[in-house]
């Protein structure tokens, strides 16, 4: 759309175009003709809320020429709305026909409510901006300033700012409404002529072809799915953490002498530093004047007082329970009792999965109290169970293949625990005289080198003085040069291309790789040695469900796969199907990526999350 006047962005007042309402079966005739003459069409929903399995349509648009749009109202009658998107099936069902959208894994699941599951080749414009810029925003209107210079009319000017006195789409005249879907359709079809040949300048559309647009369905089926949530596990979990609470609560004040707001940043702060006086000549913050009591402070002092304990344990249950406990029941859905998260595919930079409502990839697993909250989620009905199948190590294991290092891969390929292995060989111990400590060493460094930490990082970490860390990191070298030798090419490839890549050529843009600032330096080098490890390890995960999920439907399973969190998949099983499952599930995650080092899939049945794990 060429803006209005230069350096100006061009409007829906200033832009000549031509949006068509075709709200009579006659009308919607002549659209499906035109439509089916295409070889691919851009089609968008308008609903009455976000949440697709909560929400209705109001309308869908379509647009397959720049500046002209056709919008398709929808009667408010669920049944007779049915009738008029039952016209469009065949067409949204043409395996021939590209489709192209915005997000389209919101218009796939709410259409999935009206019976059309939409077939033929995609093209999600959020999704190809993602993977072009992936450190950019990616919602429509954003791109659509960028790169035509044009501004759409903002959702506000319809139904009003989020919240609670927002009004549905429901309410907006038909004129107005029009104008608005038709031109989400006309804008999204003039990116995607912008973005296809982006895609292939930069190397990514084989990435997008194959990954992130097959992945497309899979998560609108994980989604619709949802997985069953015993209310009452929560609500008793919720009383038993309040008096846990309570107790710590008591304690804190008993040791500080007082009682006091211990969620008052200020008031705790005040407590610690001048009452307990657990620091000489501590430091406050030049901003708001006040002692620090975040996390990462507090527990760097945790020897200091025994208090401190206390407060970080106070302060992970109540999260624990304002978060996860008190919300997830409130999360169950309307229309078939079970709790929807929503999968954001263009959100984390490195290619991860992130969810929310509930956020999926936060429910604390390392603290066995965070644990507890797996015993909630439950399997579908009394023949089902839920298994859980998680990568072992894997991104020691694409640290292993990406580096080449002959140790390391000797490690996996011999079968040995690899944090032991580790420790025997920076502690120069045989392996069955490793001690505790020292495997817990051998892991920190494992895992901290693969985000690019420093001696002064595994010192903190560790507990330990940072001569003994360099020297910890020194012996590691030594034993795997492969491993440094990649760390040093990786950034050497950054600082001169500005980009790292995964396995698949997924890229992570490094801006400030060779900036002077030594610090904002450090992070960039530290994203680049861990980025393609991370996004490869993600890049695997897709691949794992897209093999997994065609399988399940090309074998018409009951079982269905409803998690993913991180490196981990859960799967709602018909027993009868379990070793069938199994199998599907085993070579579909150890045969995604061909890593020359073995693939591990651990593998758990369980009546919930917990058991499963």
């Amino acid at each position: 759309m060429p803006a209005a006047a230069s350096g100006q962005h061009g409007t829906i007042d200033t832009t000549p175009h031509t949006y068509h309402l075709a709200d009579t079966p006659g009308k919607r005739e002549e659209l499906i003709a035109l439509l089916s003459k295409q070889l691919s069409f851009c089609f968008d929903t308008e609903t009455t809320g976000i949440d697709p399995n909560n929400s209705e349509l109001v309308g869908m648009s379509f647009a397959f020429a720049p500046h002209e749009a056709w919008y398709v109202p929808m009667p408010e009658n669920y049944k007779e709305a049915m009738d008029v998107v039952r016209s469009f099936k065949p067409l949204l069902e043409d395996k021939k026909i590209e489709k192209i959208g915005q997000n389209m894994k919101f218009d796939m699941a709410i259409l999935q409510w009206y019976d059309i599951q939409v077939k033929g080749p995609l093209f999600d414009t959020m999704l190809a901006h993602y993977l072009i810029q992936p450190d950019m925003r990616h919602n429509m209107d954003a791109l659509s300033e960028i790169y035509l210079h044009y501004k759409p009319v903002p959702i506000e000017k319809l139904i009003g700012k989020k919240g609670s006195q927002q009004l549905s789409m429901r309410t907006v005249d038909m004129e107005t409404i029009k104008e608005y879907a038709a031109e989400d359709a006309d804008v999204t079809w003039q990116l995607k002529q912008l973005f296809e040949p982006m895609l292939q300048e930069i190397g990514v559309r084989d990435l997008f072809d194959t990954i992130e647009i097959p992945l497309i369905p899979v998560l609108a089926s994980m989604e619709k799915e949802g997985v069953r949530i015993d209310s009452e596990v929560l609500r008793d979990y919720s009383v038993e953490l309040d008096g846990e609470i309570k107790r710590i609560e008591q304690s804190i004040y008993q040791d500080a002498g007082t009682t006091f707001n211990i969620a008052s940043p200020k008031q705790l702060g005040d407590i610690l530093y001048e009452r307990l006086k657990i620091v000489e000549n501590p430091k406050q913050t030049s901003k708001t004047k006040q002692y620090s009591t975040a996390e990462d402070v507090l527990a760097k002092l945790e020897r200091k007082h025994p208090v401190i304990g206390k407060i970080l344990e106070y302060r992970s249950l109540t999260k624990l329970k304002s978060t996860y406990v008190d919300v997830l029941p409130t999360l169950v859905g309307p229309r078939d009792g079970r709790v929807h998260t929503s999968y954001n595919q263009a959100v984390a930079a490195t290619g991860r999965l992130s969810s929310n409502n509930p956020n999926l990839q936060n429910i604390p697993i390392r603290t066995e109290k965070g644990r507890e909250i797996r015993k909630a989620f439950i399997p579908r009905k009394d023949d089902f169970t839920l298994l859980s199948a998680d990568y072992s190590q894997i991104e020691l294991r694409i640290i292993a293949h990406l580096s080449g290092d002959r140790s390391m891969i000797s490690d996996f390929m011999s079968g040995h625990d690899i944090h032991a292995s580790t420790a025997s060989k920076i502690y120069g111990v045989a392996m069955d005289q490793i001690t505790r400590e020292q495997r817990r060493n051998a892991k920190a460094v494992n895992f901290g080198l693969a985000y690019g930490m420093s001696a002064f990082g595994l010192s903190e970490r560790m507990n330990i003085p940072k001569k003994e860390a360099s020297e910890i990191i020194r012996q590691y070298f030594e034993q795997y040069p492969g491993i440094r030798t990649y760390m040093e090419k990786t950034i050497s490839f950054a600082k001169s291309h500005g980009y790292v890549e995964t396995v698949m050529k997924r890229r992570r843009y490094l801006k400030d790789i060779n900036s002077g600032n030594a610090t904002v330096r450090g992070f960039a080098e530290r994203n680049a040695i861990n980025a393609p490890i991370q996004g490869t390890a993600a890049d695997m995960i897709k691949i794992a469900m897209i093999r997994i999920f065609r399988e399940f439907e090309q074998r018409n399973l009951k079982s269905r796969m409803i998690l993913q969190v991180h490196d981990e998949l859960v799967f709602d099983v018909f027993l009868p199907e379990l070793e069938e499952v199994k199998n599907i599930v085993r070579t579909g995650m150890q045969d995604a990526l061909k890593l020359n080092v073995p693939v591990v899939v651990d593998m758990n049945i369980g009546n919930n999350w917990l058991e499963a794990h």
